[in-house]
């Protein structure tokens, strides 16, 4: 199993599975188990999200998964995890898997950073963003948040697990916010500190013209959070930018697919991004393998 060398010194395993262009996923190949996936199951995830999308596209293509989230939790960045930084370990992780030229997917924050790398390489034959809408980004409100999370974090009060008063009877979806404790240490909720006050000058829209290959992004409709006072007291709309701009992000070169009634842990399972993400993947990916004589991804 290969291992790329992150800019800190730290290393990430990486897997390969299949034949065919390359594809980097940034998700945890192995399923997780045992109580940690039975809490995940309780607010509606997938604990072998990872290994559900691998299986869903190693027969067409090569696929690059590494878990780059559980990594920067187990080793945290608290200085480091800046934009350039993250674009840079994506690149490593392309390098130990001895791809070129790749595609890349990511949800959520790793959705930012999948954007991120574009501007910052010729290097992606195409950039599939979940979760997390290429303009209008909510980077103040997520400052906020993180800020608050680092705070709680660094108080004696701070709890070793997480918890919440979430009766089991109610239905799996978006965790309510006022009863989630904080499981996290300072260092690893500095880092995203780091992350989101470097991106407070970031103009996603003059970005967009750096990008230079072909793009997706897509959206629960109903990904709007509100976060109570303990966590910033801000709404981070992730929905409403997309289907707000939808027309300009077309516009601007986005293939947009908005996933109705669906929330931000919802829209981020397998059984809704797959068919999503494989058929465009074969026909813009292919397309350049079919231009390039099958050669170069």
């Amino acid at each position: 199993m290969p291992e790329a060398r992150l800019h800190d010194g730290s290393t990430i395993a990486v897997e390969v599975h299949g034949r065919g262009p390359t594809v980097l996923l940034a998700v945890n190949p192995r399923p997780v188990e045992g109580p940690q996936a039975e809490e995940m199951r309780r607010w509606g995830a997938d604990p072998a999200l990872g290994r559900s999308l691998i299986d869903g596209l190693n027969d067409t293509f090569q696929v690059v998964a590494f878990d780059y989230e559980g990594h920067v939790l187990q080793a945290p960045k608290p200085d480091t995890l800046t934009p350039a930084n993250v674009a840079g370990d994506l690149l490593a992780v392309a390098d130990a898997a001895g791809a070129d030229r790749f595609a890349y997917y990511g949800y959520s924050w790793l959705a930012l950073a999948g954007l991120q790398l574009a501007i910052r390489t010729d290097r992606l034959a195409a950039l599939v963003m979940g979760g997390f809408p290429p303009i209008d980004g909510p980077y103040a409100q997520m400052l906020r948040v993180t800020t608050a999370t680092h705070a709680m974090a660094s108080s004696a009060s701070t709890r070793s697990t997480a918890t919440t008063s979430q009766p089991s009877d109610e239905p799996p979806g978006e965790p309510d916010w006022s009863q989630v404790e904080v499981s996290l240490t300072e260092a690893q909720t500095r880092q995203f500190v780091t992350l989101y006050q470097a991106l407070q000058g970031f103009d996603d829209r003059a970005a967009q013209a750096q990008i230079g290959c072909p793009r997706l992004c897509f959206v629960g409709a109903a990904d709007e959070i509100d976060y109570d006072e303990r966590w910033g007291g801000v709404h981070v709309s992730l929905a409403g930018p997309v289907i707000q701009r939808r027309a300009e992000l077309q516009a601007l070169g986005w293939q947009v697919q908005v996933l109705e009634g669906l929330d931000h842990t919802q829209a981020m399972q397998a059984a809704h991004v797959l068919p999503i993400l494989r058929p465009w993947l074969v026909q813009e990916v292919a397309a350049q393998t079919d231009e390039a004589g099958g050669a170069g991804l």
